[in-house]
């Protein structure tokens, strides 16, 4: 991080939302930017201010601009919903290390706060040659095939995780529940014979003491001191004991009537090394998918932003053109406000920019607003300036 990103940083650390804003140059855009930055700097600490650079876009016809300002709002909605998808979701990736999740969302090396009050309109990827439409189109193509690959991927991942969290599930807990499969072993059990086999007894360790004293007498035809103690966990203990076929029904039941639990399980040398084949091919195929995983999504979460930021540049400018009028004439600006000088920073502007639209304050209701979990959806408020904002907290 070069000097001058670092400071800006700094100044940007307690920066939840940035405003995107434009006013009509008064007459010159040069004296629109001075004017605001002389009327913001009398409140201290109100905002840090910096000039949005838009490239000389094809304006097209009145009719046009109408129609993609509308659908260049839903745009700006969906981009975001996978903007914060592939955020969340490298969250969640990183599990233990989502501490690290802010650290991972950035945009070319610079974070989201930076590259927004730094923006510079990506020439090669969206020409501005090219219709507000067929802009807006590329963006839409672009992030919808993000979406879709995200979609894949997080099923592959999710797939294989989980199917890897249940075996583990099934080698942990309670020996009441968890799999034997990973403590029972060859010697523990009576082979191959045609009148024994070998039960396993989950005992609580308070009635250990119990179970010596009760368990060879619990049915005709047990093995005498055939009962051993397999393992034990804070509370229980796993042991076997040997018994004929033909009494294994009324052992279970006068085991049931101690509190003696039977586990059912019958030791097979083949499912138990099918298991720990599956548990390592799935604990390898997680750790093969999660590196590249991690780097897609940091790479996709900035070309998603840097698209949202697009979509962005090109709502002020349709707005501004269609509230300003022609020709264009307009300086579009980005306000960095600390969160707690938000209200106050607002009632700064709607006074510096009153005279564009006396009735802008009957207009700006908070009813308009359109409030989604997790989600903001940006321009839904009306002011006498054309002003959207974006907010960076990716994270909960």
């Amino acid at each position: 991080m070069n000097g001058v990103q670092g400071i800006d940083d700094v100044k940007l650390r307690d920066v939840s939302e940035l405003w995107f804003i434009s006013a009509p140059g008064d007459p010159t855009c040069q004296q629109t930017w001075d004017t605001l930055n002389k009327t913001t700097s009398k409140v201290s600490g109100l905002t840090t201010n910096f000039k949005l650079h838009i490239p000389d876009l094809k304006v097209g016809t009145l009719d046009q601009l109408v129609g993609l300002s509308e659908d260049l709002s839903k745009t700006d909605g969906f981009i975001e919903s996978v903007v914060r998808k592939a955020a969340q979701y490298l969250g969640d990736v990183l599990n233990e290390e989502r501490d690290k999740v802010k650290e991972n969302l950035l945009v070319n090396g610079m974070t989201l706060a930076h590259y927004i009050t730094h923006f510079q309109w990506d020439m090669a990827k969206y020409p501005v040659k090219q219709s507000l439409r067929n802009l807006s189109d590329i963006l839409t193509k672009q992030v919808t095939q993000i979406d879709t690959d995200l979609k894949s991927k997080s099923q592959a991942y999710n797939a294989v995780r989980g199917n890897l969290q249940n075996l583990e599930r099934k080698a942990t807990g309670s020996l009441l529940t968890r799999s034997l499969n990973d403590i029972v072993k060859k010697e523990d059990v009576v082979d191959n014979s045609d009148y024994l086999v070998t039960l396993f007894v989950v005992v609580p360790v308070v009635n250990l003491k119990e179970w010596w004293a009760k368990y060879e007498q619990l049915s005709d035809m047990v093995v005498p001191r055939s009962s051993k103690i397999i393992t034990q966990d804070a509370e229980n203990v796993l042991l076997t004991v040997t018994v004929f076929h033909k009494v294994i029904e009324e052992y279970k039941l006068h085991c049931r009537e101690n509190k003696f639990i039977i586990r059912d399980f019958l030791y097979n040398e083949k499912e138990i090394e099918a298991t720990r084949t599956e548990l390592t091919k799935l604990t390898t195929d997680k750790k093969n998918q999660f590196g590249p995983l991690v780097r897609w999504l940091k790479v996709n979460f900035a070309e998603t932003f840097i698209a949202w930021m697009h979509v962005k540049v090109l709502r002020v400018f349709v707005e501004s053109v269609l509230r300003y009028g022609l020709p264009v004439n307009f300086q579009a600006m980005v306000l960095a406000p600390p969160r707690k000088m938000q209200k106050r920073l607002r009632e700064v502007l709607n006074q510096l920019y009153a005279k564009l639209d006396v009735t802008a304050s009957n207009k700006s209701s908070k009813s308009d607003v359109v409030d989604m979990p997790g989600v903001t959806i940006s321009g839904s408020e009306y002011y006498s300036y054309v002003s959207f904002k974006i907010t960076i907290d990716m994270v909960d």
